[in-house]
């Protein structure tokens, strides 16, 4: 298992360096406008809708999914391997957790907490070589490192997703999502990193969210451990 993970970072590293390079032999240009200089510059973005449908008062969504720059953006990520927009969204999601917490700190005592991206299964993890909710995960620990605001600490080993599932967005009902998740998550290595969670705030990061039964599992399973707050933030609702 190291040394799967070891190869999997290896790998990791090596595939954002190439894209580096990649992306001064051949300039990025905005998947909307069409600008050089970001996948999705900062215009594009300012025009895209904020999400206004209804979500759990602890999962804290961004932007509208139905907005088609959004789409398309959250598609080019996930499916085109265009990591760089992770830091574009990691950028927003940091303020929306800064603003969140201002309040959160003094009214509840979430302070030094734990930053968790959802996970994928194994299978699905090779299939695409990434996951693009630790890839925004990362990125927010490197703004964060930058202005250090907020006592957060990465963890991508705690949480798992030991069974492959078929696609939330495949499933229309709301009651058969909730059972094609049920037992999905599990706490890897539950003795030692249950201690890890037990009375900690935890804070999930994923990249979208449509009736919030990925996260409601997720919080589940946390909870099971001990875990004392749970929100959430994701890019697009």
């Amino acid at each position: 298992m190291v040394k799967y993970l070891l190869i999997i970072t290896y790998m990791y590293f090596l595939n954002t360096i190439i894209e580096n390079i990649l992306s001064i032999v051949f300039p990025i240009k905005c998947i909307s406008c069409g600008d050089t200089g970001a996948y999705l510059c900062l215009k594009c973005l300012s025009n895209v809708p904020r999400a206004e449908r209804e979500s759990a008062e602890w999962i804290f969504s961004l932007y509208d999914y139905r907005d088609p720059i959004m789409k398309k953006s959250l598609w080019f990520l996930k499916y085109k391997g265009k990591k760089m927009l992770a830091n574009v969204f990691a950028e927003i999601i940091y303020e929306k957790i800064l603003e969140e917490l201002s309040e959160l700190s003094v009214m509840e005592n979430f302070n030094n907490a734990i930053l968790i991206p959802i996970p994928l299964s194994q299978k699905r993890y090779r299939e695409r070589g990434f996951n693009q909710a630790e890839l925004i995960c990362r990125e927010l620990i490197k703004i964060n490192s930058l202005r250090d605001n907020l006592n957060i600490k990465l963890e991508i080993n705690i949480l798992i997703k030991p069974r492959d599932t078929e696609h939330q967005a495949r499933i229309k009902d709301r009651n058969t999502r909730l059972k094609n998740l049920s037992g999905s998550f599990a706490i890897k290595n539950s003795e030692q990193n249950g201690s890890l969670v037990k009375n900690r705030n935890i804070i999930l990061i994923d990249d979208i969210t449509t009736t919030g039964a990925t996260l409601s599992e997720a919080r589940k399973v946390l909870r099971r451990s001990g875990a004392r707050k749970i929100i959430a933030f994701t890019v697009a609702h």
